[in-house]
């Protein structure tokens, strides 16, 4: 099964189509074929336009260069990149050239908005980032945006502020976007592990094309690594079958993440995405209902903000949650000394967290302690219990020398075929998210109940209710 994914089997049995992802990545070898080929001629042309921005090379309306792209996009057109861009980003000073790259993907206006207040319609760009060119999230952000750019320019002008990653050329130029500035996106290629694809292009724009071929470069290594090492030294294998343990065997429920390195604050929201659409499954993929758990809720934060916040639950909580912790060992190389130092202490605390959650504190250990601060026997016996921690928490480091765009690219492969793998013992489809149809197919009729100042036919006293109560707050 490792190896129909690599080949680009059918294996998404429910829509009959192949995921065939890590195509995208390998694209630098000289004998292409197939999608791998698709793939090199639009890496090519994410990098040439990703260089014309970054080289100010590319004007909007008023010969000005760009300084401001704000990609709109939601799920796997818009975590990913986000995630990428922010994890590139170690604080170094900013290439004065390259633009400002902004993610939005909420349908609330609230996030566009506070992006565009910083922004001016002569020097920002706009990618469109939809597959369908009709998810009503990007649809909607996209038309005001486009109202924004309307306020200051002619419709004509529009094609110098619009780019799409689309499969629906013709609703894409309809809007006003140049056919030669839509870049594709195929079946073969699931949302979710689409930011090796055209949905990259923010990366090259905030970074580069060559950090861009780095990462793909780095997630290729993990590839030939799943495709090729024995089972008992493959990771993605190996910590696949971790995590059957952990759900199957031990109950777990959850899983936390976290991320000892600020860069990577937005990993746990990725692997949200990644784990839970992807496992989040109730039938096997013969349809038939299953009576055990499958895919866990995936939580977290960066480290050390945890440790202030949730990590008591970790720690002393009634329920033994496993624990990934990523940790790069080395700090960025641009940190000053001090800086290094702050580096060091972050890996000493990831350090500590382990070792803490793995061997806890006994009874008999806190009651000493107390005694040797000076309490009674009376005090250290009422306040030992409290002060003990069961240990015996699961917890794994992924370790990184240090983080980079290869490290990075490995990294999110890892977690790919690790959930491909959990995927296969589960015998559930990864690769579907059917589940996500109800909530929209409801919405639409909710939707027009609300603006027709009227109820939902069919819909429950509840939700009626509900409609009545946001009729009488909007009333005009």
């Amino acid at each position: 099964k490792i190896a129909g994914l690599i080949a680009g089997e059918s294996i998404n049995n429910t829509e009959n189509r192949a995921a065939h992802h890590t195509a995208l990545r390998d694209i630098f070898d000289d004998s292409l074929s197939g999608n791998a080929t698709e793939a090199r001629g639009v890496f090519q042309r994410v990098g040439e336009l990703a260089n014309r921005i970054r080289r100010q090379q590319w004007h909007g309306f008023s010969g000005k260069p760009i300084r401001d792209v704000v990609n709109i996009g939601i799920g796997g057109s818009d975590l990913g990149p986000r995630l990428v861009c922010a994890a590139l980003d170690d604080g170094a000073a900013q290439n004065s050239n390259a633009p400002a790259v902004h993610f939005a993907a909420n349908i609330d206006p609230v996030e566009l908005n506070r992006i565009l207040r910083n922004c001016q319609p002569e020097t920002t760009l706009f990618i469109v980032a939809s597959k369908s060119f009709s998810t009503q999230e990007t649809l909607e952000n996209a038309k005001a945006a486009r109202r924004w750019l309307l306020n200051s320019m002619q419709k004509a002008d529009l094609a110098k502020h619009l780019v799409s990653i689309s499969s629906n050329v013709e609703k894409a130029t309809r809007f006003g976007i140049a056919a030669e500035n839509i870049f594709p996106m195929w079946d073969w290629v699931g949302g979710r592990y689409s930011l090796w694809s055209a949905i990259g292009l923010p990366i090259a724009i905030a970074h580069g094309a060559e950090a861009f071929e780095a990462l793909l470069r780095g997630a290729h290594a993990m590839d030939t690594h799943f495709a090729s090492a024995p089972l008992e030294e493959n990771l993605p294998v190996l910590l696949a079958a971790l995590d059957f343990i952990h759900i199957n065997a031990l109950g777990a429920a959850s899983v936390a993440v976290l991320p000892y390195a600020h860069q990577l604050a937005l990993l746990p929201d990725y692997l949200q995405q990644l784990c839970m659409e992807s496992n989040g499954k109730g039938v096997d993929r013969q349809g038939n209902r299953i009576d055990f758990a499958t895919g866990p809720v995936v939580w977290g934060s960066a480290g050390t903000v945890g440790q202030h916040s949730f990590h008591q639950l970790l720690h002393q909580g009634s329920e033994a949650i496993p624990i990934d912790f990523i940790l790069p060992l080395q700090a960025p190389h641009n940190a000053a000394h001090a800086e290094d130092a702050r580096h060091r202490q972050l890996v000493a605390n990831c350090l500590a967290q382990s070792k803490a959650f793995a061997e806890g504190k006994s009874v008999a250990t806190a009651k000493q302690e107390l005694l040797g601060g000076g309490a009674s026997e009376a005090e250290a016996s009422r306040l030992a219990p409290h002060k003990a921690s069961p240990g015996q928490r699961s917890n794994i480091i992924i370790a990184m020398d240090s983080l980079n765009a290869g490290t990075l690219g490995a990294l999110l492969a890892l977690y790919e075929h690790r959930v491909y793998v959990q995927s296969i013992l589960w015998d559930i489809n990864a690769f579907d998210q059917w589940g996500v149809e109800l909530g929209k197919q409801l919405g639409g009729p909710i939707d027009a109940a609300l603006a027709d100042n009227n109820t939902s036919p069919g819909s429950d006293e509840i939700t009626n209710s509900w409609i009545k109560k946001y009729q009488s707050l909007n009333a005009k």
